[in-house]
């Protein structure tokens, strides 16, 4: 297992090679001229110019890259452009905001894909069967922002239930952890715990939705196959309740495959999350990342690109960790 996580390790290294040089070169190949858009329309050609030194964009593209990576080398991502900040702690301090809204979208995803993905699997052919069946095509097809967009409609505007932009109304609770719900409950504060959830609620819906089909459809194939076992079988001839046998028996193996689903659930999620922060107004990483991207902010664009494959690799490493322990038949050897 050591020696896995070490090759991990390298093929993270490698990643990051190769992500930083595909970002450096579509950042650079993208219309426009940063040093103009600083600026404004109403400079000289000798200030832009002076800025483009200012910022060594006048070097060889071979020179920029190679400073580029030496910084990465030493956790620097560089300064933004538009705020003259470092870029990794401006992303730094919209990420509480980011992982708020993926992991309540995953946590309500699993909370309703594994139940239906077990009773579309105990009940064959029935309404949750077919439940499952067009979840998973919709999750698979629908654009986030697009689902976004729709529950803007319906949830804010003909129903009025629930608010459509931001993440606060008001003055929000001390900030202790950046996650609001956390510290709404850490401040003893059931009304700004209520307001923060509902701010929450529609680009949590719209994301989670998007995930527990796809969830939901594992469950119930891997359902199946365990229930039609040897064993499951031998335990029914043994007289052993139908609850038992579903519950102690087959759901532990059929589960053991959603190790690495809900891997790639967060990969999806941390492309998912841009699109939707950026329709529901949510002061996230990846609503930060688009204004940049219009803004043509590239220290931005390049770190939170190299941050976001070091979170995929970080992440489908301990996935691929987690079930060599959970499962002794897929270690490494």
């Amino acid at each position: 297992m050591a020696r896995f996580v070490l090759q991990r390790l390298v093929f993270l290294a490698l990643v990051l090679v190769g992500v930083s040089l595909i970002t450096f070169a579509i950042a650079h190949l993208a219309p426009g001229d940063p040093a103009r858009m600083m600026a404004g329309p109403a400079a000289s050609g000798e200030a832009v110019a002076t800025l483009r030194a200012e910022l060594g964009l006048d070097l060889p593209l071979w020179h920029q890259y190679a400073r580029y990576l030496g910084d990465l080398l030493r956790f620097d991502l560089g300064t933004s452009n538009v705020s003259g900040e470092p870029v990794l702690g401006e992303i730094l301090s919209r990420a509480p905001a980011s992982i708020e809204l993926m992991g309540s979208a995953l946590l309500l995803s699993l909370l309703v894909g594994i139940p239906i993905g077990i009773g579309a699997a105990v009940k064959r052919g029935g309404w949750l069967d077919r439940t499952v069946s067009g979840l998973s095509v919709a999750g698979i097809s629908v654009p986030p922002f697009w689902l976004g967009l729709v529950m803007v409609i319906v949830f804010y505007r003909q129903l009025e239930w629930f608010p459509a932009s931001g993440r606060f109304t008001g003055d929000p609770p001390p900030r202790v952890t950046g996650f609001l719900l956390m510290d709404s409950l850490l401040a003893f504060d059931l009304q700004a715990l209520a307001a923060a959830a509902a701010h929450l609620a529609l680009p949590v819906l719209s994301l989670a939705l998007l995930e527990a089909g796809p969830l939901a459809r594992l469950v119930r194939n891997q359902m199946r196959a365990v229930l039609a076992s040897d064993y499951v079988r031998m335990a029914r001839a043994s007289g052993l309740p139908e609850r038992t046998i579903l519950l102690r028996h087959a759901l532990r193996n059929a589960l053991t495959p959603l190790v690495t689903l809900v891997a790639a659930s967060i990969a999806m999620m941390l492309f998912g999350s841009v699109s939707l922060e950026t329709v529901f107004g949510w002061p996230g990483a990846g609503h930060y990342v688009v204004q940049s991207i219009f803004a043509l902010d590239f220290p931005v664009i390049m770190g939170f690109a190299v941050l976001t494959a070091i979170a995929y690799v970080l992440v489908n490493t301990v996935a691929d960790v987690a079930l060599g322990l959970i499962d002794p038949q897929v270690r490494p050897a």
